[in-house]
């Protein structure tokens, strides 16, 4: 199954960013990508029904969709791979990989887990993609990716649900240990100018950055390293339930028309540069 994978791992690759891509074209996908937990009372894991059919009745498939679905939507796109799997259709099982691998990631962003999802509500804006991006893109060189095998997922509606819970548990800190550092802080200290892509953007400085980076204790890194080992271990189990095919055996991985067009039509929203539904990075 690794030889598989690895053998298409520039597909992977590639298409790891279509759901953010898609969230340009489809009014249905950013509720994917997170779950408002805290808008959920003082027990949220108590309250709400971890079953989907079970949450909608009791809140409405409106207010779901409004508070965000990541794992519901992580159970969804489980079930959809492992009937690629079974029918081996080597494109589907790549695509699906792709998007569930984006999914469980996002799963593991405690900024993702919250409505004060970028600091508005703090006046911390901009701290999703310092925390998600920012930090990463200076220090990831240095952190370790060995995570050790892929174990298989008996319940995977239940392990989305626990990787939720435990992303959550991070989300103050995220905010606190960056408010606390802005007090330490000047604005000139704080942000420096860069061009990225051409571009004169503002961005959270290198000091600044470091700074966050040590306080956090490492936090990017592990919640790296759980999303890794929970991507591999939902591939491999998706694998497990359809029966173990054999991969050396399946469809070539060709992109019929209607595939191709898809595709064409999210990078032709995506380069218009207008989401549909609520931003995160900014």
């Amino acid at each position: 199954m690794s030889r598989f994978y690895k053998s298409n791992i520039d597909f992977v690759t590639a298409h790891a960013v279509d759901p953010d891509k898609r969230r340009y074209a489809d009014s249905l996908e950013a509720p994917r990508h997170f779950l408002d937990v805290d808008r959920y009372g003082e027990h949220p894991f108590d309250d709400i029904p971890k079953k989907w059919n079970a949450a909608v009745a009791k809140y409405s498939e409106k207010t779901l969709l409004k508070n965000g679905i990541v794992p519901w939507q992580i159970e969804k796109t489980y079930g959809a791979l492992v009937k690629a799997f079974q029918v081996k259709d080597s494109l589907c099982i790549l695509r699906l990989s792709a998007d569930l691998g984006h999914y469980i990631s996002d799963a593991h962003v405690p900024l993702h887990t919250t409505e004060n999802y970028n600091g508005k509500l703090t006046k911390q804006v901009g701290i999703h993609g310092f925390w998600e991006s920012r930090l990463p893109e200076l220090f990831a060189d240095q952190y370790n990716y060995v995570v050790g095998p892929a174990k298989y997922i008996k319940n995977p509606l239940g392990e989305a649900w626990k990787i939720i819970r435990h992303t959550f548990q991070y989300k103050d800190s995220v905010l606190l240990i960056e408010a606390r550092l802005n007090k330490q802080f000047s604005a000139d200290r704080k942000y420096e100018f860069s061009k990225r892509k051409g571009k004169l953007t503002k961005q959270y400085s290198e000091e600044y950055s470091k700074a966050y980076h040590l306080a956090l204790n490492g936090m990017v890194e592990h919640q790296m390293r759980a999303s890794i080992l929970a991507v591999a271990s939902f591939w491999y189990s998706a694998w497990v339930d359809a029966g173990q095919p054999n991969l050396t055996d399946f469809k070539s991985a060709i992109l019929v028309s209607e595939e191709q067009k898809s595709i064409k039509r999210e990078e032709k929203s995506y380069r218009k540069g207008k989401i549909i539904g609520r931003e995160e990075q900014h």
